[in-house]
């Protein structure tokens, strides 16, 4: 037969009492504990994941107020509020039973118990437990997905040939569960296309949880990414789930992962072989499910030569690996991209009768686009809210400033290039690194580092 998944741990002074019970519900579930010091439950509690506590009431001999039950219950809630409690009592001690489930206790036996009763019982607790778990995941999970929700758009918006690779591409991958490494230039679209394989995975009615690894300093990187326990540091005043936890069943994609140090890579390498995490302030193992995804806008390959990125690593991401196109190299879908934002940002702010003129198209397809696709969504942002009419035309002045940018930079490097919009955007902005950092596409840390290597 069959065992039930069931971590139980049962403390009694009575050891005939534990073994008893020991016997009889280890036929029925896979984990059963047993302990006879209440003192020992912080140790026991910390190193594991326990669903349903069976705590006698009274621990010292002539004591049968129940003060060391209260008390003990008392601090299992202080560790872990989730975990359900099932109080062993004495048949004269029914009202202090029903007083301790005041204060958290879920239910309780009588002792000697029959065994039907006890059974039902820990059934009916298991059932809350995982009731409780579902609630407190579901809702870890809505706080992420509400600060992402806000996302400029869902689908793939374009017919060039580069594009139709990529989504027949997609539509292969997207069905198995292997790795994926989508690498691109800053503002490709790589979220975009990291979500469309997860809308068409098998995973799609699951959680999909983005990382910017570049945004995460090494300081937080495990407390982010794997969790942490409640007083594991100063801050941490309630148990909380990391990335990896919250993704468990759906999908986790780890953005920038080219921004890694190698001891962040060598704790990312351990979660990803063993698919287990472990929460700071805990020796707990807690297995994960999940699909990853990986971008960066990197050279991973060149990194690994100068011995700057794991090789292993490597490997382990990169089952498919997808090279998105940069804007220049799909210029015919910026007509389509255009009208796609100007549909978006004109009803953003009650202006739904925009409409551009054939010949900024035209002018536009030819503009260097440094930041791609996430700065022509902030262009046309600026167009719809500047515009003083319902029509965007070659006099607006961000399309004059575009195209004499475009013919300004067509005798530059690439370095060049790199470094003058960097600092035509830094002014435009009136120095603010963070604004200028989002319109590029950059994070605050790559966006320094640029500005560190072209001096500026």
């Amino acid at each position: 037969m069959k065992k039930t998944e069931a971590n139980i741990l049962i403390v009694d002074d009575d050891i005939d009492v534990l073994e008893t019970a020991r016997m009889f519900l280890k036929q029925e579930f896979t984990n059963i504990t047993i302990e006879n010091s209440p003192k020992r439950l912080n140790t026991l509690i910390q190193a594991n994941d326990y669903d349903v506590i069976l705590l006698d009431m009274n621990f010292k001999k002539g004591l049968n107020d129940g003060s060391e039950g209260f008390y003990w219950l008392t601090q299992i809630k202080e560790m872990n509020p989730n975990i359900i409690v099932i109080l062993i009592t004495a048949y004269g001690e029914v009202d202090l039973a029903v007083k301790a489930m005041k204060l958290g206790a879920t239910d309780f036996v009588l002792k000697p118990w029959k065994n039907q009763k006890l059974m039902a019982t820990i059934y009916a607790a298991l059932e809350l437990r995982k009731s409780k778990k579902k609630v407190s995941h579901l809702k870890a999970t809505q706080e992420v997905a509400a600060k992402e929700a806000d996302q400029p758009f869902k689908d793939f918006i374009g017919e060039s040939p580069e594009i139709q690779r990529i989504k027949s591409l997609v539509e292969k991958v997207a069905v198995t569960d292997a790795n994926v490494l989508i690498l691109g230039e800053n503002g490709t679209g790589k979220e975009v296309v990291a979500r469309a394989l997860h809308r068409q995975s098998d995973r799609r009615k699951e959680v999909f949880i983005s990382v910017d690894l570049g945004a995460v300093t090494e300081s937080l990187f495990e407390s982010e990414l794997f969790g942490y326990m409640k007083g594991a540091f100063t801050d941490a005043k309630e148990d909380r789930p990391g990335r990896f936890e919250l993704a468990h069943k759906g999908t986790i994609f780890l953005d920038e992962i080219g921004n890694l140090s190698l001891p962040l890579q060598s704790k990312l390498l351990t979660v990803l072989q063993s698919k287990t995490i472990r929460r700071v302030g805990s020796s707990k193992e807690i297995k994960v499910d999940f699909r990853l995804i990986c971008a960066t806008n990197m050279p991973l390959y060149k990194m690994v030569e100068h011995k700057e990125f794991r090789q292993d690593l490597l490997y382990r991401i990169n089952t498919v690996e997808m090279r998105l196109p940069s804007l220049q190299n799909r210029s015919e879908d910026i007509p389509a991209l255009i009208s796609h934002f100007v549909e978006i940002y004109g009803k953003k702010y009650h202006k739904e009768k925009m409409t551009v003129k054939p010949s900024v198209f035209e002018k536009l397809k030819v503009h260097a686009w440094a930041g791609n696709i996430r700065e022509l969504q902030h262009a046309v942002e600026r167009a719809i809210i500047l515009s003083e009419g319902n029509t965007i035309d070659s006099s607006d002045q961000f399309i004059s400033r575009m195209v004499k940018t475009t013919s300004h930079t067509e005798s530059m490097t690439m370095d060049e290039m790199e470094k003058y919009f960097i600092l035509n955007s830094l002014e435009q902005n009136q120095g603010n690194v963070t604004k200028t950092a989002e319109i590029l596409g950059l994070t605050r840390t790559a966006m320094y580092r640029r500005m560190k290597k072209h001096g500026i």
